[in-house]
């Protein structure tokens, strides 16, 4: 009797490990990027471009692109300033990226420049932004056990050219990096005997993404999943030049770890017909809390237990930084704290 008990008490345990987690936000899923009230029109001009948005706000309304402004994703924001910059991120500057001119469909226009158009505050400065985290300053962010914030008492910026540090080339510094250099074979992410395997042809770039069975990675997918790795509702995050079939290649953007249009939530988008290398997060599906528009579970307020638990947090960056994850070092007991 006694182990019937504990067989059925292992089967409830397990039962309510696999159930599809429920989250549900409490602010509008949009966010910061609601733009003070004006909404979607704020990124995404319905009429215009640049010039529906009043012109370019650091220019005096003078919009540096007439040419293409809003002619790709209708976008509102002036990416003019943009073209032709090259940015040194991280490391000293050890990743370096110039951004391309107006080329409709682009990747890194796209994932790179739009995100700058309002994030950079330095060489691109038209975005009616603040500079200061929305999260902080509605005090969305969650508390600590001594019921104080988890951050300091300074504006938490959302420049990356413009957060504190010297102007110029080393603004930058600090930042992690994205673009051609930032690619997944100098993160050794994937190499020819790696875990994680792309399919890839030349016409329509990535189709596949594989992990083997019985690997660290594996477990790892199960403990946590790879939502900046695997395909998303529409797209893969990471990019591909034009004709390239070397995995090793694909880059990182800045909508590889973010989402603009979800601050606070993250859905999977695995369907086994429609989306088959869709993401699947712990083996299940379902909504999880996020912070920063990271494009994963990502919940900086969820209680967890430091022997049997790994903070979303931290299971996030170890989706490339897996030199750092339990699972590596054969610790597949280590489940996610979401």
């Amino acid at each position: 009797m006694k182990n019937l008990l504990l067989v059925v008490l292992c089967i409830l345990a397990m039962a309510v490990f696999g159930m599809t987690q429920t989250f549900i936000p409490q602010q509008d899923v949009l966010g910061a990027h609601n733009n003070g009230g004006r909404g979607c029109t704020g990124c995404h001009a319905t009429h215009s471009g640049a010039f529906g948005n009043g012109g370019n706000a650091a220019a005096g309304g003078v919009v540096k692109d007439t040419a293409n402004t809003g002619k790709d994703a209708l976008f509102g924001q002036d990416l003019g300033p943009l073209y032709s910059q090259t940015f040194t991120f991280g490391d000293a500057g050890r990743f370096s990226e110039t951004l391309p001119t107006f080329s409709g469909g682009d990747e890194e226009l796209r994932g790179i420049a739009m995100c700058l158009s309002c994030h950079d505050g330095n060489i691109a400065k038209g975005a009616m932004m603040t500079g200061v985290a929305y999260e902080q300053a509605a005090g969305l962010l969650p508390t600590g056990a001594n019921g104080k914030l988890g951050y300091g008492p300074g504006a938490i910026p959302t420049w990356l050219g413009n957060d504190g540090t010297p102007s110029g080339a080393e603004a930058y510094y600090n930042d992690h990096p994205v673009g051609q250099q930032a690619s997944l074979g100098a993160a050794h992410v994937v190499n020819a005997t790696s875990d994680i395997q792309y399919t890839l042809d030349a016409v329509n770039g990535i189709t596949a993404i594989s992990v083997k069975a019985g690997s660290p990675h594996a477990a790892f997918q199960a403990n946590y999943g790879f939502p900046s790795l695997g395909k998303g509702q529409y797209s893969w995050p990471l990019a591909n030049l034009p004709g390239n079939t070397d995995q090793t290649k694909l880059f990182l953007l800045c909508t590889t770890c973010h989402n603009q249009h979800l601050m606070n939530v993250y859905k999977t988008t695995y369907d086994a017909t429609r989306n088959p290398n869709g993401v699947q997060i712990a083996g299940g599906a379902g909504t999880f809390a996020t912070y920063w528009f990271i494009n994963a579970p990502y919940n900086m307020g969820a209680a967890y237990d430091p022997k049997t638990q790994a903070p979303s947090t931290t299971q996030f960056c170890r989706q490339c930084h897996f030199g750092e994850a339990n699972e590596n070092y054969g610790l597949n007991t280590i489940k996610t704290a979401f």
